[in-house]
């Protein structure tokens, strides 16, 4: 007769977990840029090519390439491509999926404004002081002077000023704590870097983010909630848009 035998613990065994696309593609890149594949200074392949190699789509390969850019393993040339600027030392290797896995990804963070933005502009349409309308305009100008200026950093903390004080003007505690998460997530690296190389790549682009948000502004200062929201939207479209083609 045969008896069971007691086999001994399994060691070794993590749980598994769900993982982002875009980290395993930054993975990849940066083990081609180890292997000498893509030499410092060299130009990686486009975004369509690294798609197609992988088998992902492109917003997960600038998803990946915003977080190489990020850590600074990568840079982007306006009309020329993205470069590699060093190879990774020690541990950096894991450094861009890591961020990109501890982040909201960049489609989570635009869904979740497309949908909670706009009807907060109809709600400060409504409700806002006249002092709070000035306030917001007062950012606006020193959006486009920045913008101006193509100093990103500089326009960039503006921008997040603006969107903080949408939430701010109506005194209301509980929508600023609500939303401050949201604005947040504009400090995150990844999001930030694909906000600076797809969406406000240079003057032009960002003084048309200004002229959207001057007519948000133009739109709650006249009291027209509809009218807020929609521009809001439209914004948020935009960046979609960018962000999937």
């Amino acid at each position: 007769m045969t008896t069971r035998q007691d086999h001994p613990q399994p060691v070794g065994f993590r749980k598994v977990k769900p993982r982002k696309v875009s980290a395993i593609v930054a993975e990849q890149i940066v083990d081609a840029i180890q292997h000498g594949d893509f030499p410092v200074g060299d130009r990686l392949p486009s975004e369509t090519e690294l798609a197609e190699r992988m088998g992902v789509s492109r917003p997960s390969v600038r998803e990946a390439l915003s977080a190489l850019q990020a850590v600074g393993l990568v840079e982007s040339k306006a009309g020329s491509g993205n470069y590699v600027r060093r190879a990774p030392a020690g541990d950096e290797e894991v450094d861009a999926p890591h961020l990109i896995e501890s982040e909201a990804g960049c489609l989570e963070v635009l869904e979740a404004r497309e949908a909670l933005e706009p009807p907060l502009a109809a709600y400060v349409a409504e409700r806002a002081p006249t002092e709070a309308v000035e306030r917001l305009k007062a950012i606006v100008r020193s959006m486009r002077a920045q913008a101006r200026r193509n100093d990103f950093p500089a326009y960039f903390a503006e921008d997040k000023a603006f969107h903080r004080a949408l939430a701010d003007v109506v005194g209301n505690r509980l929508l600023s704590a609500a939303l401050a998460p949201l604005v947040g997530t504009m400090d995150q690296r990844v999001y930030r870097e694909f906000t600076h190389h797809y969406y406000l790549k240079n003057v032009a682009d960002m003084e048309q983010v200004v002229d959207l948000h001057e007519e948000i502004v133009e739109a709650i200062a006249a009291r027209r909630p509809e009218q807020a929201a929609e521009r809001m939207r439209e914004h948020w479209r935009r960046m979609r848009e960018i962000w999937e083609t």
